[in-house]
């Protein structure tokens, strides 16, 4: 691999795969908002060189990535965040604040970069296994994470004749500062270190769609191909009303 870029790469999945990118000698530009992070990792790994910008912004976000330090061969668009509405309670000012960084800041980073993909590169986009099933006050969160699902897959057709592989990555719950602050039980959360290794034996692999922990997200798979009567009745006995 001649190198990678991550975005979201001051926290959680993305931290923890910069910093194993990096220990295993690989050629990384972590992205972020954070600028003391980016630089406390750039101090630890030789390897490790920091980008720092916020995707929301498209002029910024252009200006960063139209002259990096190298092109990188896999690129890794990992940022993004998560609020739940209120039950029952639709917040538009919320929904926006979502759907910027999720869908907005992740088509930002796309226009960006693409001039500089070519044949034999690997995309890989960070989407979520609640894109799957309407999930209890995952309004904004779920509905956003559908959006990057199906701009992913998307890609996979578009691409594929320039032979470009774009992998998407649908995670169950894991440990992160932003699954901290969730009040309601994680069914089977992992470790970020799981998800980094998970991640990076898929995309090794050149897997098109990567999911994990398997046991949660199967079950979630097969749920999601029943009527939609049948799943809004299950999820709302098991993780509504308990």
């Amino acid at each position: 691999m001649s190198g990678v870029l991550i975005t979201g790469a001051t926290s959680g999945i993305g931290l923890q795969l910069a910093k194993d990118y990096a220990s295993a000698g690989v050629a990384v530009l972590a992205c972020g908002r954070n600028q003391e992070v980016l630089e406390q990792l750039s101090s630890q790994y030789a390897t490790l060189t920091p980008l720092v910008f916020d995707l929301t912004d498209s002029e910024q976000t252009g200006t960063v990535l139209k002259s990096l330090p190298f092109i990188p061969q896999l690129w890794i668009f990992n940022a993004g965040d998560c609020e739940y509405m209120d039950e029952g309670k639709v917040d538009a000012s919320l929904m926006k604040r979502v759907f910027d960084i999720n869908v907005i800041g992740l088509s930002n980073v796309i226009q960006a970069s693409q001039q500089h993909y070519k044949a034999g590169h690997h995309i890989a986009i960070v989407g979520s296994i609640a894109s799957e099933v309407a999930l209890p006050r995952a309004e904004a969160y779920g509905a956003s994470k559908a959006a990057v699902s199906y701009l992913a897959r998307t890609l996979q057709v578009d691409l594929k004749p320039k032979n470009i592989d774009v992998s998407v990555i649908y995670p169950g719950f894991v440990k992160t500062p932003l699954t901290d602050k969730n009040t309601f039980e994680m069914p089977m959360l992992i470790s970020v270190e799981r998800a980094s290794r998970e991640i990076r034996h898929g995309l090794a692999k050149k897997q098109a769609h990567i999911y994990f922990p398997k046991k949660f997200t199967s079950l979630l798979r097969v749920i999601g191909l029943l009527p939609y009567r049948w799943q809004n009745a299950i999820t709302t006995k098991f993780l509504v009303q308990g």
